[in-house]
């Protein structure tokens, strides 16, 4: 079995090395890979990167035939503020490579796409219940969760017209050992942490960058890409939030990230206020339907992150 993976970076590695335990090969598709990165991160499991862009149809036609591929991931995307700067740009790259691997998976017969949403997707302008399910509204108005929305109905049109099987994941912010050249800003915040702890310095964060906040680790996003994968008898419209499922205090975070790094010191720099979200992810969905739930607790996370950076740069 092999699968397909577009974007070489903290999910779509985070996804190969579970997935290798089953012996799948990965076929990682990046118009800009990190080979070192990637090789840091999977260590000797059978995968190839191609050098091509996810919205080259004629790239990812050749990618799925030459390798015979059998599980499609899409995770290749610009995340946050990076698709407004410009919005031309961000939005021919999250909508142009959502449309050309729509078409792909229609023209090869691919059975099963997963593709990697966001909470972002949500609309936080409206009156939130007690927990966010994956019925409530999408799109709140911003550069990043409008196009999270249009790749999702874009994917589902064509899942309509064509029949294969879609998967929907809607994470909450990811971290764990990453680049972050997608523009992941809570996920290299957190980073940026660690990394001071264990170099013994301060870590500067804008005042920006403290808002409360729902996160997955990457071990355990990785584990839910490759149950999506695998998991049969999914319904139609197999939609799910990842997450604590709990919204984490910055503060909460800082002690964390205490705990698995002793001595660590942190400055704040005065700015622009935080935007907080107050309403929790509903998770309960991803563990009746793939039988998924956080391995890590946010504490214990943050040690085994701590952990794999000091091994990545000792």
């Amino acid at each position: 079995m092999t699968a397909l993976v577009t974007g070489a970076g903290l999910i779509g590695t985070a996804f190969a090395i579970e997935a290798a335990q089953r012996g799948e090969k990965i076929i990682f598709l990046d118009p800009l890979p990190r080979a070192d990165y990637v090789a840091a991160r999977v260590g000797d499991i059978d995968y190839e990167i191609v050098t091509d862009d996810a919205r080259s149809l004629p790239g990812l036609i050749d990618a799925i035939q030459t390798h015979n591929i059998d599980t499609f991931v899409h995770t290749a995307g610009l995340i946050g503020k990076r698709v407004s700067k410009p919005l031309s740009a961000g939005y021919s790259l999250n909508l142009g490579g959502a449309m050309a691997v729509a078409e792909a998976v229609k023209l090869t017969g691919i059975k099963r796409l997963i593709h990697i949403s966001t909470f972002g997707v949500y609309d936080w302008r409206q009156p939130t219940p007690a927990k966010i399910s994956e019925s409530f509204h999408r799109g709140s108005g911003s550069a990043y969760s409008n196009s999270k929305a249009a790749q999702e109905l874009i994917f589902e049109a064509y899942q309509v017209e064509c029949g294969f099987e879609l998967v929907l994941l809607r994470p909450g912010n990811v971290f764990g050992t990453g680049h972050f050249w997608a523009g992941s800003g809570g996920g290299e915040k957190i980073q940026t942490l660690i990394e001071a702890g264990i170099r013994g310095i301060p870590a500067v964060i804008p005042e920006e960058q403290t808002m409360a906040f729902e996160y997955i680790y990457a071990k355990d996003m990785g584990r839910a890409v490759d149950l999506a994968a695998t998991t049969t008898g999914l319904p139609e419209r197999a939609v799910y939030n990842l997450s604590y499922g709990e919204v984490i205090s910055f503060e909460r975070l800082v002690d964390a990230v205490k705990a698995a790094v002793p001595g660590f010191e942190i400055e704040i720099t005065a700015g622009k206020a935080p935007v907080s979200r107050d309403t929790p992810l509903d998770i309960s969905r991803a563990g009746d339907e793939l039988g998924w739930k956080p391995a890590f607790s946010l504490d214990a996370a943050m040690i085994d992150y701590a952990t794999d950076l000091r091994e990545l740069d000792p």
